[in-house]
């Protein structure tokens, strides 16, 4: 394995260990929330998960099909949650080409070595007008700001954090077009769940006064494909009439002719 993939596999595990920490499961619950909203009218045939398999992003999902991919097995009783699950790469993932609906990345792109080769690959492997779902730590808010300063327990500290702007023009340039999108976590990262607890208002108060300010967003993107048109079943279309008059005036050929010949053609069908 490369150093690069042992790099991230070690990274995806600090991750792990982090959500089991008080401030990581508040993230986790708004994070679960958020999906189960978004993903839950979403239809089609094959559904995937790719990473972060701490939590099911495709339980309320109804797509008949719902699979994981992460660089790890998950654990049995986690196994149970998929009807498939892979060990792969996210920026190689064995799917052939626009055969998934909806892909879901929680926190894929900050621990991946090329973002951009993930993204191309989810390009690949959604259908024309299949969803992208992607779940991202925001640096632009005051925990990513106490991050940068390296202090301990607010943020993994391993990944690099993908500010929205960029991630929306890096979605742009593959022609995906912004659905809809969240940001949330605005309380404090404190060390006990009944601090977190006790902070909940600034959910609100955040999410009124300052929102782009969460700790954490989640988007979804709709793949487009220019120039492409859905045409319905032959049979829906309109038959043409049995019968069209139409009159045409013709110059006179000949003297004595009369200066306007009216003459029918019949269209028949």
């Amino acid at each position: 394995m490369r150093s690069a993939d042992t790099d991230s596999c070690q990274a995806i595990v600090k991750l792990g260990a982090w959500f089991r920490s008080p401030a990581g499961q508040y993230v986790q619950q708004w994070e679960q929330r958020r999906l189960d909203a978004i993903v839950e009218d979403v239809f089609g045939f094959v559904a995937v998960q790719v990473g972060f398999h701490e939590y099911n992003a495709l339980r309320k999902n109804r797509i008949p099909f719902r699979a994981y991919f992460g660089p790890v097995r998950p654990e049995a009783e986690q196994i149970a949650q998929w009807h498939g699950v892979g060990v792969a790469d996210a920026a190689a993932l064995p799917l052939a080409s626009q055969s998934v609906e909806l892909l879901v990345l929680p926190h894929v792109l900050e621990y991946a070595h090329d973002p951009h080769a993930v993204l191309r690959v989810a390009e690949r492997v959604l259908l024309p007008e299949g969803r992208l779902v992607i779940v991202g730590f925001n640096p632009r808010s005051l925990w990513g700001a106490r991050h940068r300063l390296g202090r301990e327990g607010w943020l993994p500290q391993t990944g690099r954090f993908i500010a929205l702007p960029r991630l929306k023009d890096w979605l742009k340039l593959l022609s995906f077009e912004l659905d809809r999108g969240h940001f949330g976590c605005y309380a404090l990262p404190l060390a006990s769940s009944a601090a977190l607890r006790r902070m909940a208002w600034l959910d609100k108060a955040g999410d009124r006064w300052w929102p782009v300010g969460g700790a954490v967003y989640i988007v979804s993107a709709i793949k487009r494909v220019h120039g492409m048109r859905l045409v319905g079943p032959a049979w829906k279309r309109k038959r043409a009439p049995a019968r069209a008059q139409v009159a045409i005036n013709r110059r006179p050929h000949a003297e004595g002719e009369r200066s306007t010949l009216h003459s029918t053609i019949h269209d028949q069908p």
